[in-house]
């Protein structure tokens, strides 16, 4: 399965039975937070939108907004019979009252309110067609969805790389590091002129690498690397399970910072510190 972006764009229009147009909008969200805009006619169909919506995605923020553009069938005109009846009655009564009415021409009976009508579409029969662009606009947010999805896959595996290659250089560096460290407390006690046990001095040796050991940090660093990478092969909804890393990622490598007592050291955490941000930043837009 692939990632899926929650955020997207799709648009469809149709002209049959009547112009109606469909945009659904998606932005990264917790949790699925559907708003719909409708016209009156398709108010009874938000149930059916909600659920076709609810099986396709699992995360975001979605507008959807119909707009009927004619609700009327323009080319189909309807002559309303008992109205120009009514109408024609009216005016003969009129001239038998009045010797100088003039008697109206044919365009002006069928603008007389009633006369002329177009013949209104069934509702049910917009709602349909409205429900099948609704469908072919949520393909087309899905499909863009996907494909953000795999841009931002590739990013997230590009820096979890990086992420790698920092552990492993530090991993290579570690005992380098731990023999300048025990150098440089020797050399301080050798300073002092005065003689220490050097049972004591060992002891303090001890206590002191382990206080500045990060090898705890660089193995979890690796196994939440390993995870990651795990859900990124699985892949489908698993933003919050990958924000969850990201926090335990930045722990790690806030702990790794505070324990650096070299300047490369202090640099590396910096740089993991970097790329687990820019992770983290991507992660919020996956679903």
């Amino acid at each position: 399965m692939t990632l899926h972006s929650m955020t997207a764009f799709a648009r469809e229009t149709a002209s049959a039975p009547t112009t109606l147009v469909v945009e659904l909008r998606s932005v990264n969200h917790r949790y699925l937070d559907c708003h719909f805009k409708l016209p009156d006619s398709l108010r009874a169909l938000e149930p059916k939108l909600r659920d076709g919506l609810a099986k396709t995605l699992k995360r975001g923020k979605l507008d959807c907004h119909i707009r009927v553009v004619d609700a009327a069938n323009k080319d189909s005109l309807e002559v309303n019979p008992e109205r120009l009846a009514s109408l024609l009655k009216a005016l003969d009564q009129i001239r038998a009252q009045t010797a100088d009415a003039s008697a109206p021409n044919t365009l002006e009976l069928l603008q007389f309110p009633g006369v002329c009508q177009a013949q209104e579409l069934e509702e049910s029969t917009v709602q349909q067609a409205a429900f099948r662009v609704f469908e072919s606009a949520l393909q087309n947010l899905q499909e863009s969805r996907a494909r953000e999805g795999l841009h931002l896959e590739e990013f997230l595996r590009r820096r979890l790389a990086g992420i790698g290659k920092e552990v492993e250089a530090l991993r290579l560096a570690l005992p380098a590091l731990r023999n300048r460290q025990e150098e440089r407390l020797r050399k301080r006690l050798d300073e002092l002129e005065q003689p220490l046990d050097e049972g004591r001095i060992e002891q303090e040796l001890v206590m002191l690498l382990q206080k500045a050991d990060v090898e705890e940090e660089l193995d979890r660093l690796e196994a939440h690397i390993d995870e990651t990478t795990r859900i990124l092969d699985k892949g489908g909804p698993c933003g919050r399970r990958l924000d969850f890393l990201m926090q335990e990622l930045n722990r790690e490598a806030n702990t790794l910072s505070s324990k650096a007592t070299t300047s490369s050291t202090t640099q590396s955490a910096v740089e993991l510190k970097v790329l687990i941000e820019q992770m983290r930043e991507q992660v919020q837009n996956i679903e």
